[in-house]
């Protein structure tokens, strides 16, 4: 239903209000179970989904760092490749499972 809501702080360039709306979305989504509300909750809805995505600007721009700013590009790449890492041990183990259940 949801996609992962990825960290937005402390990235170079920073998070755009376009990607605390989406963060926002998708936390909203995930509370309420839904990916479509219906039209009578729509515009409560969206009042969250508004109001969590300002609520996230501020805290990113009143956030505090020490740590220099992470690129994000290197940061999806790290994803991508512990994602892979996951996946195929799930295939070796899966395979494994299969082989036995033949030999047996």
């Amino acid at each position: 239903m949801c996609r992962n809501i990825v960290p937005l702080h402390n990235f170079e360039p920073p998070a755009t209000d376009t990607e605390c709306h989406d963060a926002a979305l998708q936390f909203v989504r995930k509370i309420t179970g839904t990916t479509k509300p219906s039209k009578t909750n729509q515009a409560v809805f969206d009042r969250a989904v508004a109001e969590i995505a300002h609520a996230t600007r501020h805290l990113l721009d009143d956030l505090v760092t020490t740590a220099p700013p992470k690129d994000r590009d290197v940061e999806a790449a790290k994803r991508q490749e512990r994602s892979a890492d996951r996946y195929e041990a799930l295939r070796q183990f899966q395979a494994e499972k299969k082989a036995a259940r033949a030999a047996s």
